[in-house]
């Protein structure tokens, strides 16, 4: 993991700025996906490069061809933003229940400087912020999950999504995965909607599989080869979370097994790695 130490000192040092152009160099020559390349998706962005759920590691991700996931709450006075835990203490300069403060206060709040000082002034987006800078990048074929952490959401982001003309590039995961009505909402609001459902261990594959509501099966186990054609014969496809996979043996793994894309807090070292494999 060489890569992602020199690439993190890089990036802290000259901002994400030059790290994106350090990187788009470095993988310029590898682009071209192979079709049996699953899609990566990078968890929060680039989070070891820029501050999480920020747009500028959503921004670095699709200038590098890069999925990635974001997560989605409501202020109290009703708008939808991208944070991960309930609370702004942790990745801003605030304090406070994201439902207890209001969207003008929580854009007052410094989404960046606890991460690097180059990033010292950054806002905490809100989920139209974040969808209309997908759309910027029409041309790159990029899957990106949006983990629905607060209640109620889902077909507002549905309606946002469909506005800015990119639902088909995303995924629902979040309580989508475990929650039976979520699912349901979803595919209500749009059939085109892509719908993920949880399997923890293989035991629950089946019932994955058989989901009507479901266009995806999130994995939390490395599944066999046999189970991952039961996926496929079902005309679903595979999501495999960050936990499972983030150690490079791991990443190996997964592609063999035939995995249709990968949540990585390393996408740009699981780019590089699965480049320089397909190229021996």
């Amino acid at each position: 993991m060489n890569i992602s130490m020199t690439d993190r000192a890089f990036s802290h040092r000259c901002g994400l700025a030059a790290a994106v152009c350090f990187a788009l160099q470095l993988c310029a020559p590898l682009y071209a996906a192979a079709p049996a390349e699953p899609l990566i998706v990078g968890h929060r962005g680039m989070l070891l490069d820029a501050p999480e759920n920020t747009l500028p590691g959503f921004r670095a991700c699709l200038e590098l061809r890069l999925g990635f996931e974001f997560d989605v709450r409501r202020t109290k006075d009703g708008a939808l933003v991208c944070l991960h835990d309930s609370t702004v203490d942790r990745t801003t300069d605030g304090s406070g229940k994201v439902s207890d403060l209001t969207l003008a206060e929580i854009r007052g709040l410094d989404a960046g400087g606890w991460f690097h000082p180059s990033f010292a002034g950054e806002k905490v987006p809100t989920v139209e912020e974040v969808l209309t800078l997908i759309a910027q990048y029409k041309r790159h074929e990029v899957l990106v999950a949006v983990d629905l952490k607060a209640e109620n959401v889902e077909e507002e982001v549905v309606r946002l999504a469909e506005k800015q003309d990119v639902l088909e590039r995303l995924l629902f995961i979040g309580r989508t995965i475990t929650e039976p009505t979520v699912r349901q909402t979803i595919r209500k609001a749009s059939g085109k909607a892509q719908i993920a459902i949880l399997a923890n261990r293989p035991e629950e594959l089946p019932k994955a599989t058989g989901d009507a509501d479901a266009d995806w099966v999130y994995l939390r186990y490395f599944p066999s080869k046999h189970e991952m054609s039961a996926v496929r014969e079902s005309g679903k496809r595979s999501f495999i979370t960050s936990v499972t996979v983030d150690l490079p043996d791991n990443w190996q793994r997964a592609v063999a097994a035939g995995i249709s894309a990968m949540l990585t807090d390393y996408p740009l070292e699981l780019r590089t790695h699965s480049r320089t494999r397909a190229a021996r």
